[in-house]
């Protein structure tokens, strides 16, 4: 997406600010979008309605834009808080507007008028008050029995159902103990270990661990590369904390602090022109 391209006139100045914040960090990062898109996760097109405008982008996307860059994203998630609520106030006005419409447009059945003659003719003619009697009813001869017998049977079928059920959450609890395995001690894993083996190759510095590759990596990857990384920045004599093949808040301050010292782009990430930088 061109930088010169202009936000939508109707954004709020929250979301603007979200939007140039966005993309200044984008711009920073010299990616393009199907890099940007494949370390976060997010694709290109997504990317081109953020930055672009059109859809307020996730906290993950925030985040991930942020991780990559280096930069605090709290100062990002609280711009793009106060332009969510921004946002869904516009879109449930929106909504309202358009349901308001429809209830305005809504007919309500005419009330029948109280002069009708239909209604008239069918008003029954009063009948002389009758005096309550003081007897209690009596019951209908044989409708004792029946109904009695109709509990009977109610009561019986309701017994038989609850029986029926805690046979079958017994199964349930035994069947699982008798059927599964006990469950078998795994001990974990050792972590990788990695030794520096500082020398000069082909008249570059290698650390002997990923074979001289330049491979793109960054905040929270692991693996050889950063290994390989770390060693040559504890050679630089800069300290990158352990080399545990983690690029964690150390190893991430150790080569920001090489690059501004390199005159590079203060970015975080290790990407051809730092890693030319370390083997030096």
């Amino acid at each position: 997406m061109p930088r010169s391209k202009t936000l939508p006139a109707e954004l709020d100045p929250s979301a603007r600010q979200l939007m140039a914040d966005l993309r200044r960090l984008k711009d920073h990062s010299e990616l393009t979008m199907r890099q940007l898109a494949a370390k976060t996760g997010y694709s290109a097109k997504s990317w081109e309605r953020y930055l672009g405008g059109a859809s307020l982008p996730p906290r993950e996307a925030v985040e991930a834009l942020a991780r990559i860059s280096g930069t605090d994203p709290v100062p990002l998630l609280a711009l793009r808080e106060v332009a969510a609520d921004t946002w869904d106030r516009r879109r449930a006005g929106g909504q309202a507007h358009t349901g308001g419409q429809a209830h305005a447009h809504t007919e309500m059945p005419a009330a029948p008028s109280a002069s009708s003659p239909s209604d008239t003719a069918e008003v029954p003619s009063p009948r002389p008050a009758e005096v309550p009697s003081s007897r209690p009813a009596e019951p209908t001869p044989g409708r004792i029995p029946h109904l009695a017998l109709a509990a009977g049977v109610a009561a019986l079928a309701v017994a038989l159902l609850a029986a029926l059920l805690v046979m079958l959450r017994l199964e349930d609890d035994v069947t699982p103990a008798a059927i599964t395995a006990p469950p078998r001690s795994t001990a974990p894993s050792p972590p990788p270990t990695y030794t520096c083996r500082i020398a000069r190759v082909d008249g570059r510095w290698s650390a002997g661990i990923n074979k001289g590759r330049t491979t793109e990596i960054g905040y929270g990857d692991t693996g050889a590369d950063v290994a390989e990384a770390q060693c040559l920045l504890r050679r630089a004599g800069i300290s990158p904390g352990g080399i545990d093949g983690m690029f964690g808040p150390l190893t991430l301050r150790a080569v920001k602090a090489f690059q501004q010292r390199a005159g590079l782009t203060v970015d975080g990430m290790l990407g051809p022109h730092t890693w030319k930088a370390l083997r030096g």
